[in-house]
């Protein structure tokens, strides 16, 4: 059975390059919609010529791919709000001479930061204009004041603010997040800036944020510490955000950060449950037809209270279709089930295709089905209690195979002991969100017994405990795992050929492999070549200076840090340059890079050598000179400031290198500076 021979599937494929084509290319809104109208009158008027024949012609099956790409391309450019011309972002507030009154409504809680609440907000009116759009709101912390109630609107009076991308290389870019979510900017403000109008609920975000904190009051009344309280929001609600640094560290580092998010595996045990509890309506006349539509009321609503991340939607939309599929009795196929729920998704949500967690439960679902079935007839268990197991252990494994390529690309590690975690946390995990449920309704009734919390306290309080032992077995975690997207893509190809292989075992599948793996061969050898380019870079770190020389995959590091083992700035770097050696010096005010000079000047303000002329010049720690006269001294081809010196002194030695033409690189602004030799 040969997976492109599905319709839907190839519809999908088509779907994604549209959404791609959008994302990548510069294409006008109406340009796209004038062409899909085209191609739907074409499409249409071909269907009433060809009705007549059995087979359609090949000319009609591009066309409807050619269709199906341009419907990409529009719900891509649909969904684009900054493409409308009310979006804030047309408004140019900037210009003004007064700072803008904004009024917004609180959508959705965010983790806080060391400093700062967050809170995403839709925006309705700008200087009484009315406006839409997301932004992002952060509010100074204030522990005497709750934080911000989803729903509520406020009036504001501060500016839009840019947000800024990555200054140093393979850094996390929250500005390229943000934008997938069609938030562009953000806003800075202090409790008392803002002044309430509405506290009435209006949407379903505010009357399942309601709920929840309801149910989290409640649940307060016993025994509960924080962190089983935070696992019960994450597990059960769909709220991450409470989740301790520590908690989340050990659930990713033994492979089961996945429990930790309403996901497919969730909604998997809870249509299961449902499909259990609602099992006698099939025995009444139209019973069927009642059981479907009130799981799917029940799952939506969940979604709903669960607050419609990503994650759930992705989950519930496609278990909705599965628990169709399962209610109307015909048979069907898991891989037409799997695409027709990802093409309705990227019909509504086109961004999910930059999803972490969409690629990863996609691959996961797809291997599965594709993969366990292989593992799991290797060898037949005797025993009804093995077989259990071994299915148990033959879906974990098949999943993670599906993954690793992707999650060593995001992520640079790989948990050894994924296995026993899952072998142990899966099977409890039914039990765990049913008797979660029960706790919740119960508390929300007020009629919860002590000993029932105590008991869930405590079998939360072994999973933590069992999932922080996993964590702790360092020598079976793997990390910085130096993984690109080359590699990736490359792996994906490696593991489908050995399926194809598996599956077929021809002559021409063996010549597949083996191409796939000469290929890769080939590719590494050209990297290890490539790699040999050397690299001085300047690093953008505020108040602090770092210098990188890379030789080949040793890096030589140059800083005034305390401690920079530590530093994302540097581990990032590493890994995504494949670094095998890395070695620390302190900062030299002389650096020969083959045809060009580098002069560091600090804070000593010494820059007259006689002895050669600099090409660069590094200004650091701020030094008091008087730049027109260095430049006239010196008279270097490129001067550079980076983040150790104050945001004063750099503005004016900009404008003194405007003045003398001389071109001014600086780190806060422009980020790290990178010299190839």
């Amino acid at each position: 059975m040969k997976l492109l021979n599905f319709i839907i599937i190839r519809l999908t494929f088509c779907l994604i390059i549209g959404i791609l084509l959008a994302h990548y290319a510069v294409i006008k809104l109406m340009a796209i919609l004038y062409c899909c109208i085209v191609l739907l009158i074409i499409l249409a008027t071909a269907l009433i010529v060809t009705k007549r024949h059995y087979n359609q012609p090949v000319w009609f099956g591009v066309l409807v791919y050619l269709t199906t790409i341009c419907i990409g391309c529009l719900v891509s450019s649909v969904h684009e709000q900054a493409n409308f011309k009310n979006h804030y972002t047309k408004y140019d507030t900037k210009n003004n001479d007064s700072i803008p009154i904004i009024r917004l409504r609180v959508r959705e809680v965010l983790k806080s930061s060391l400093y700062h609440d967050k809170y995403i907000v839709d925006v309705s009116q700008l200087n009484g204009k009315t406006v839409f759009g997301k932004s992002l709101l952060n509010i100074e912390k204030d522990s005497n004041l709750f934080p911000l109630q989803v729903d509520n609107i406020y009036l504001v009076n501060t500016e839009f603010k840019t947000i800024n991308e990555p200054k140093n290389p393979h850094q996390f870019n929250y500005k390229n997040y943000l934008s997938k979510a069609y938030i562009y900017d953000q806003l800075y403000a202090k409790h008392s800036e803002l002044f309430i109008v509405d506290t009435t609920k209006h949407s379903y975000y505010g009357y399942a944020s309601l709920l929840r904190t309801r149910i989290n009051n409640n649940l307060k009344n016993y025994n509960f510490t924080e962190d089983e309280l935070s696992i019960i929001n994450a597990l059960l609600l769909g709220q991450r955000r409470n989740l301790s640094t520590a908690i989340y560290d050990d659930y990713k580092d033994a492979g089961a950060i996945h429990i930790l998010a309403v996901s497919g595996l969730h909604i998997g045990i809870v249509l299961l449950l449902l499909n259990y509890l609602f099992k006698p309506l099939d025995y009444f006349k139209n019973g069927n037809y009642i059981k479907i539509i009130s799981i799917l009321i029940l799952l939506w609503s969940y979604a709903v209270i669960a607050g419609l991340s990503a994650s759930v939607i992705r989950a519930v939309t496609m278990f909705s279709i599965v628990a169709i599929a399962m209610h109307i009795k015909r048979p069907t196929n898991v891989f037409n089930t799997l695409a027709i729920s990802m093409f309705i998704l990227l019909l509504f949500k086109p961004n999910f295709i930059f999803d972490v967690g969409f690629q990863l439960s996609y691959l996961a679902v797809f291997a599965i089905v594709i993969i366990q079935p292989i593992i799991y007839k290797l060898w037949i268990a005797k025993f009804q209690i093995i077989n259990f197991f071994w299915k148990i252990f033959t879906v974990t494994l098949a999943a993670q195979i599906g993954v690793i390529p992707i999650s060593l690309f995001y992520f640079h590690q790989f948990p050894g002991l994924f296995i026993i975690s899952n072998l142990v946390i899966i099977p409890c995990l039914g039990v765990i969100l049913g008797f979660g449920f029960i706790i919740i309704i119960f508390s929300l009734l007020n009629i919860l017994p002590v000993f029932l919390a105590s008991t869930y306290s405590w079998i939360i309080y072994l999973m933590n405990s069992f999932v922080g032992w996993i964590s702790n077995q360092e020598t079976f975690l793997f990390k910085n795992i130096s993984f690109d997207l080359d590699k990736m893509l490359m792996s994906y190809l490696l593991i489908s050929m050995l399926i194809l292989f598996v599956k077929q075992k021809t002559f021409r599948s063996i010549i597949y492999v083996l191409a796939t793996i000469l290929f890769i061969q080939g590719y590494s050898i050209f990297e290890n070549y490539n790699s040999k380019t050397n690299r001085f870079f300047i690093f953008n770190k505020s108040r602090h200076t770092v210098l990188g020389i890379k030789k080949g995959k040793q890096l030589q590091l140059h800083h005034n840090l305390a401690s920079i083992e530590n530093e994302n700035l540097i581990s990032n770097f590493t890994v995504r340059e494949m670094i095998n050696t890395v070695k620390y010096d302190t900062i030299k005010h002389i650096y020969s890079l083959q045809n060009k000079k580098v002069l560091v000047v600090d804070s000593l303000g010494v820059y007259k050598i006689k002895s050669f002329k600099p090409d660069i010049i590094l200004l650091r720690n701020s030094p008091k000179i008087n730049l027109s006269r260095l430049i006239d001294s010196l008279k270097p081809e490129l001067l550079i400031c980076d983040g150790s010196n104050y945001k004063t002194y750099q503005a004016r030695w900009s404008t003194t290198c405007e003045v003398k033409k001389i071109p001014f690189h600086r780190t806060s602004e422009k980020g790290v500076f990178i010299y190839s030799f």
